[in-house]
């Protein structure tokens, strides 16, 4: 399988790192074929200036430093996103990634007549997500509803088309668990992905 990983943690030596390095190596090992990316040390520009969205609806003004980005998602069976959830969602590099890159012309088309949106990525039928949570459980699914993870699986999922399957897997009070409750759940992780 062609798999596309985006990852978002500004610290090598993290926690989430360690699952996104094992999130490539199980898949590297299973014969997908992989293409990572990881926005903090390719400098990936979250910010969408004025010029850009100006021309955001016409792809012949796509930016020239997004088109890497554009190219791996159309070439994409599935895509895997590896990051930490900061105040109930993703950190503001990832958030830019879909503002540009799941563009119009990308991600979806918008009928020139107006009406719904339709889906333009259908060469990706699974989606994964690796996420790591300070809070407890009970504070993200009950009292907040996970937000992060309704923008993905509601939202972005959806340019996908139908019957796209996909893996959600998240840490929770990740600050506060022993070095073995870590790797029991990186271990879960690779399990998981070995299936993918």
């Amino acid at each position: 399988m062609k798999i596309n990983v985006v990852y978002a943690h500004p610290l090598a030596d993290s926690y989430q790192a360690s699952l996104h390095k094992r999130v490539v190596q199980t898949l590297k090992a299973r014969g997908d074929e992989v293409v990572d990316f990881d926005l903090y040390e390719m400098k990936f520009n979250p910010a969408m200036d004025a010029e850009e969205r100006c021309g955001h609806f016409d792809l012949s003004q796509t930016p020239k430093d997004l088109q890497i980005y554009i190219d791996t998602l159309r070439w994409a069976e599935a895509c895997v996103f590896c990051f930490p959830t900061w105040w109930s969602g993703m950190p503001a590099i990832l958030k830019g990634y879909f503002d540009r890159v799941w563009r119009p012309g990308v991600a979806y088309d918008l009928p020139a007549d107006g009406g719904t949106i339709k889906p333009a990525l259908l060469n990706i039928r699974r989606m994964g997500v690796v996420t790591t949570c300070g809070s407890p459980w009970w504070y993200t699914e009950i009292y907040m509803q996970n937000p992060g993870k309704k923008v993905l699986l509601r939202g972005l999922k959806t340019m996908c088309g139908r019957n796209v399957k996909h893996l959600y897997l998240t840490r929770y009070s990740v600050e506060s668990i022993s070095n073995e409750q870590r790797e029991m759940f990186a271990r879960s992780v690779e399990r998981r992905f070995e299936k993918f």
